[in-house]
């Protein structure tokens, strides 16, 4: 029984485990000419410790997204993906990927990387991509390795 998906998420956060889940996700989403959605959380709660939020850092924060989504757009579109979208939410990227981000673009697939940038957040209150597979209600696929290592 073939497993087809219409709707591909990529939790991307710069890091080198999320180009790898990046260019699987990528793969998947081309094979199935399904829609890729390239979703950045900037991770709000990092902002908590500076009193008033820092307007500096937070614009800082939107920009690197930005520019982060642009160009993972860009290689996904050069790979012959048809149907991309970049999504910036603000907030835990732990709930705002499983709770809103796939419900409300009716996501069936999720890639993410196995870590990310932040390991103090690992050490502390568990890695992002761990809460996704334990709470997504939809399949997960977490890359651990670089498509040519396969």
């Amino acid at each position: 029984m073939p497993v087809r998906y219409n709707t591909v998420l990529v939790a991307v956060d710069g890091s080198d485990e999320a180009k790898r889940a990046l260019k699987k996700a990528i793969t998947i989403a081309k094979d199935n000419t399904a829609k890729l959605l390239i979703v950045h959380v900037v991770d709000t709660r990092t902002f908590a410790s500076i009193e008033h939020y820092d307007r500096m850092i937070f614009t800082e924060a939107e920009k690197y997204a930005e520019d982060m989504l642009k160009d993972y757009k860009e290689q996904a579109i050069n790979a012959g993906v048809k149907d991309v979208s970049m999504i910036i939410e603000y907030g835990s990227p732990k709930v705002k990927i499983t709770r809103d981000v796939v419900k409300k673009h009716e996501v069936d697939l999720i890639v993410t990387g196995a870590t990310g940038l932040n390991a103090v957040e690992r050490f502390l209150i568990g890695s992002v991509s761990e809460h996704i597979t334990r709470h997504a209600r939809c399949d997960v696929l977490i890359v651990r390795t670089d498509m040519a290592e396969e």
